[in-house]
């Protein structure tokens, strides 16, 4: 058997891993690299093996880091089968077809620019909507967590929930080849306990190996409750102060929580209930559709929400803007809450807002996400003075907040926690996080070997 690590190897983007056994390849997520433009080499390179000979691909989740590289996968030759939960294929669906149209739109305005220098057009998309499209048949919908899957002899997947994002799991491959039987453990992104929305992350199964992220390896959260008030604290200084709130968030669970605190906030009084916010985002709006059909996901409080008829992510004065024209003209708004991805502000309408409110002292930004590094949020969290927005150099004078309590990753504590219950296994595999992050954690495991794979690294197990 061979483990191969082919994505998120000391960084937090790119995730995929590769299994070999019994002559089968099985391949955990295959997701694109975010960051910068070195980033965009790493998602046109090689991905380290062939796809054609992969026959399975295990989902853990939607998340573009985590699935964004499928329909490249596809087009370079994939013809296997794509195992996920219902939601995730929703979720994963949504988030191709997005950075399709993306790829898209950034090769077409390059070929614009090369037209008008009078040199050839050969700018190509990294793959396009067809190919999104083409990538959708190979998926197949897993019949509820924790129930045995056979891919064949020998090799049998069982997802956990995670707790991450609506849908995602942990995937356990129970593996024998010739003498030899092992049981990986994949924890994908994991969350934790006592979050809104969502139901707490399984307890793991005891396992040989472990592979597991460390985004937040080296840190912990602030608290859920106090970092709602602290919101809702930004919120209301913000609106004295006649300016807008703009929240740079993830559609996908990010958006949903932020919708549902202000609703819940509202309902106590703690938020003014003639408030207006704009969720500027197409994603995000038919992502927060997509978790309204899939209730088997929330927890017992949001199930209770929604079985009485209430909607748990509206709330009055909430508006949705799919259109550009529309986005466009929350120029004029003042004292509003804007909601626009991307979280790390590497792309999407928040660009267009920051360029418009950074510079204005009575505005602020409050980040509720991870940005990684040589991401525009990262450089704005890191006090970067002024920053570059569509060529333009903007001054940072808004107020700046990084309300931690939002992420959807576990923190140290919650990531040890989890890692204890898989009992003493033999190897534990860091993946998806910083170096730094990596090496505090790896020093916190007790009773097992810690690898931190490089990119492409390969191991017999």
């Amino acid at each position: 058997m061979q483990l191969e690590f082919h994505g998120a190897n000391r960084n937090v983007t790119g995730s995929c891993h590769l299994v070999r056994c019994n002559e089968n390849c099985i391949l955990i997520d295959c997701g694109m690299f975010q960051g910068g433009r070195e980033m965009d080499k790493e998602n046109q390179g090689d991905f380290g093996f062939d796809p054609k000979k992969v026959d399975f691909l295990l989902l853990t989740h939607g998340h573009l880091d985590h699935c964004g590289r499928i329909p490249l996968l596809v087009k370079r030759g994939f013809r296997g089968k794509i195992f996920t939960s219902p939601a995730t294929r929703e979720l994963a669906r949504l988030v191709m077809f997005d950075s399709a149209r993306i790829q898209e739109n950034e090769a077409a305005f390059k070929n614009r620019k090369l037209r008008k220098r009078g040199k050839p057009e050969d700018v190509v998309p990294l793959y396009t909507s067809e190919d999104a499209q083409a990538s959708l048949e190979f998926f197949h919908d897993i019949n509820g967590f924790d129930r045995p899957i056979a891919l064949g002899a020998g090799i049998t997947v069982s997802f956990f929930e995670a707790g991450h994002i609506l849908g995602a799991a942990s995937i356990l491959l129970e593996l024998s080849e010739q003498n030899c039987s092992k049981r990986i453990l994949f924890s994908g992104d994991l969350g934790y306990s006592d979050r809104v929305i969502l139901r707490d992350p399984a307890t793991p199964p005891k396992v040989d190996i472990v592979v597991m992220e460390t985004t937040y390896g080296d840190r912990t959260h602030k608290q859920f409750k106090p970092s709602i008030h602290e919101l809702y604290q930004a919120i209301a200084h913000t609106r004295e102060q006649g300016g807008n709130v703009l929240i740079p968030s993830f559609a996908l669970e990010r958006t949903q929580e932020i919708l549902y605190a202000l609703r819940d906030g509202i309902e106590q009084g703690l938020v003014s209930d003639n408030i207006q916010v704009f969720l500027d985002s197409p994603m995000a709006i038919s992502a927060t559709e997509i978790f309204r059909n899939h209730p088997e996901c929330f927890d017992d409080e949001t199930l209770e929400i929604f079985k009485n008829g209430d909607d748990p992510f509206g709330l009055p004065g909430l508006h949705f803007t799919r259109e550009t024209e529309q986005s466009i003209e929350l120029k004029k708004v003042k004292r509003a809450v804007i909601i626009a991805g991307s979280g790390m502000c590497t792309g999407g309408r928040i660009r267009h807002h920051l360029r418009e409110n950074l510079w204005r002292r009575e505005a602020a930004v409050v980040f509720v996400g991870y940005a990684a590094y040589g991401t525009l949020a990262r450089r704005i969290i890191d006090g970067q003075n002024p920053v570059t927005i569509f060529g333009s150099s903007i001054e940072v004078r808004a107020r700046i907040y990084t309300i931690g309590g939002f992420s959807a990753h576990a923190d140290q504590q919650d990531l040890l926690r989890w890692h204890q219950q898989t009992g003493s296994p033999e190897h534990t595999f860091l993946v998806h996080g910083e170096e730094k992050a990596m090496k505090t954690f790896s020093g916190l495991l007790k009773n097992t070997r810690v690898e931190m794979p490089q990119q492409h690294q390969v191991y017999e197990v």
